[in-house]
């Protein structure tokens, strides 16, 4: 069967669009195909930063051919009484091009009505293809487009070439004055000159001839090999790096790596220091050996390495930047970093909000006041931390290299003299700072990273910076998901709402927003963020909603109940089960009694029913204390059937209010044994 190749050739595209804007562009053509009746295999995409590639295999030489069933007016106004035609079937017939002998008729909703079919023919893939395919082009995603030249479409990078072979043969269109051909050329340096291709076999074959490895899991897999070859070469290894590995592959279309080294006098630097530089700055690997850095580098060249032009011109890059990253550090390091707190005061954390000083003293309060909750033995060590934490933002280092914010303030404090706890909190207070980051490794750190989150999030949403849709500029979710994976990882007791409100009285004056209307947004967020990261491990959302109604004092807590109630759920007799709790609750109502009367019990369902309570109560709130969810469930599970017999056989809603009461009692007994647990009118029945 035909196959479609498409190449567009243009100036070099940042790395970071290519994976986009490719996906982009078989999810479009895929669509085309399937809208336009066309059959087709599914895309195969590749690229470099000169060329995109789309390549379809199985593609039908036509559309198919379709029936379409139109209605028209009803029967009673196209034909008269002695059942010939009226105008308003003859004009029908003639503007959907039938016969008005061959209409027919069809009941629907208004009556019956009169049809027409039209059988529509395909047109050839060849000529949808080449009046789709200017469009295509111009409407491949990429997040920046701009005008070249005199030209008129907007496009990420100025288009040199296009070519397009349908079935081996050249397509016929245009885009932007260019022709589609079958002429692509080679790599701009390596081998530049144009050449021509019939096929996917003979494409590629041409590219490989002409120094240009067009398909990017070739690229990326060719680097890896080499990298690891070159750094066992000196007895070092290359730690594994996606993202930086992704971003080389697309900076080259035909990759030599090429091993450099630096002196060893800048292995005094802090080695956070020398693989951000050499990673966000320069896109080299380092070299490692064990946890310790060796004198090396590893980059990926557009060029064969010839001589030792290539090594020696990184070299020397690197060689500017470690003496400026040097001096910055030495500079820094002639001050205490207590002495930097003080310069905050001239940095604007955000307009409403203050200055960097004053989130700073909100965090030293709050981490005090958490502290003092869930690790009072560290409340000395976290405080001191929390006064220190931001004070290198205003270093010359943390200036120049952003990405080392925090970790210099931890490498400071060492130097000023500050305890190794303090150094090392300081250092990891902004963790877990992405998807997969590890949480601080010291509960001083921890309280710290809380309290620095939990007063951005507080903070924004007090002046009205709400995360909406896709608009969330200052990470208050990842923020949210941050602090619930600390509390998680440490099981800190710390009951949420009890966190929001110390949050927004620490805020004080600065809100906007009322105290109720803060705490609804920051809930509702934290909700959000902990149904989503349930959700993704595969939990029902009703069952996390059910625990998501009950006190949060936990999050760890609270996945161990989500996880014991969905087993419960997988059981035959869970819905009924529900369906009784359910019942339960929506009995219970107005003030009811703390204690229940035995003298009162006067049915012997009530009775079995006190007694089974008083057989499981103790142990099940034994099991819910020691977090052993699965097991109170289980327990609870055991007074079903008394429930049942209880709601068959007893009233109660009686005239007699003291027997009313003392029944109420005995049901709110009931319900404290799983209402800590989960909210079963949560639940819904798979039934319905």
């Amino acid at each position: 069967m035909p196959d479609l190749l498409i190449e567009i050739g243009t100036e070099e595209i940042p790395a970071g669009y290519i994976e986009p804007a490719l996906a982009d562009m078989g999810r479009k053509l895929a669509e085309f195909f399937d809208k336009g009746r066309v059959a087709a295999g599914t895309p195969q995409v590749m690229g470099t930063p000169r060329r995109l590639v789309v390549h379809i295999p199985d593609v039908d030489s036509r559309q198919k051919d379709v029936v379409e069933t139109y209605q028209g007016p009803n029967v009673k106004v196209a034909y008269d009484a002695d059942g010939n035609p009226t105008k308003a079937a003859i004009g029908f017939a003639k503007g959907k091009g039938v016969d008005i002998a061959d209409l027919t008729t069809e009941t629907t909703a208004k009556g019956e009505v009169i049809c027409a079919r039209v059988e529509i023919k395909g047109q050839s893939t060849v000529s949808i293809l080449n009046e789709y395919l200017p469009q295509w082009i111009a409407d491949i995603s990429f997040p920046k487009k701009m005008r070249w030249g005199s030209r008129k479409i907007p496009f990420v990078r100025p288009v040199h070439w296009v070519a397009a072979l349908f079935d081996g043969k050249k397509l016929k269109f245009e885009f932007e004055g260019i022709k589609a051909g079958n002429t692509s050329q080679g790599h701009r340096f390596l081998n530049p000159q144009k050449f021509k291709f019939d096929s996917l076999k003979s494409y590629l074959s041409e590219c490989k001839k002409h120094k240009v490895m067009v398909d990017p899991a070739e690229r990326r897999q060719s680097i890896l090999d080499q990298i690891k070859a070159i750094a066992k070469e000196v007895k070092g290894e290359v730690r594994e790096d996606p993202d930086l590995l992704d971003t080389v592959t697309h900076l080259v279309e035909f990759p030599v790596a090429v091993r450099g080294e630096f002196d060893k006098a800048y292995l005094e630097l802090p080695k956070e220091l020398l693989v951000i530089t050499m990673k966000v700055h320069q896109k080299y690997f380092p070299v490692w050996k064990g946890d310790q850095l060796l004198p090396y580098f590893i980059t990926i060249s557009n060029m064969q390495a010839k001589g030792k032009d290539i090594p020696r011109g990184n070299q020397r890059v690197l060689k500017a930047r470690l003496e400026d990253a040097r001096f910055f550090y030495d500079e820094d390091r002639k001050r205490k970093l207590e002495d930097f707190v003080e310069e905050l005061k001239g940095v604007v954390f955000q307009k409403d909000l203050g200055t960097s000083y004053e989130k700073l003293m909100r965090i030293v309060t709050l981490t005090g006041t958490i502290a003092q909750k869930v690790c009072p033995e560290s409340e000395t060590t976290a405080k001191r931390a929390a006064l220190l934490s931001k004070a290198d933002l205003v270093s010359q280092m943390v200036f120049e290299f952003p990405e080392l914010q925090g970790i210099m303030g931890g490498y400071y404090a060492e130097h000023s003299g500050e305890g190794p706890e303090v150094a090392l909190a300081i250092k990891e207070h902004y963790r877990p700072a992405f998807a997969g980051d590890a949480v601080p490794s010291s509960p001083a750190g921890a309280v710290v990273a809380v309290a620095d989150k939990l007063d951005t999030i507080v903070g924004c949403i007090g002046v009205g910076l709400i995360p909406s849709g896709s608009e969330d500029p200052y990470a208050l979710r990842r923020h949210a998901l941050g602090i619930m994976q600390i509390l998680s990882e440490y099981d800190f007791s710390l009951d949420l709402a009890w966190l929001i409100d110390r949050g927004i009285q620490t805020l004080g004056k600065k809100a906007r927003l009322s105290h109720e209307e803060i705490f609804g947004h920051c809930k509702a967020l934290f909700s959000q963020r902990f149904k989503s990261m349930l959700a993704g491990e595969g939990y029902e959302y009703d069952v996390i909603d059910a625990v998501l109604a009950t006190q949060i004092s936990s999050f760890k807590n609270a996945e161990g109940k989500v996880q014991a109630l969905s087993e419960l759920k997988k059981q035959d007799y869970f819905e009924d089960l529900a369906t009784a709790f359910k019942r339960v609750n929506r009995i219970i109502e107005g003030d009811v009694p703390a204690s229940i009367k035995q003298e009162l019990l006067k049915e012997e369902a009530e009775k079995a029913l006190f007694r089974k309570f008083e057989e499981i109560h103790s142990t099940v709130k034994d099991h819910t204390l020691a977090g052993q969810y699965s097991e109170a469930l289980a327990k609870i599970v055991e007074i079903k059937g008394e429930v049942d017999d209880f709601f068959d056989h007893v009233m109660v809603n009686v005239d007699d209010a003291a027997l009313k009461a003392n029944r109420m009692a005995l049901l709110k007994s009931i319900a404290d044994l799983f209402s800590p647990l989960a909210d079963f009118s949560k639940i819904v029945p798979k039934k319905n």
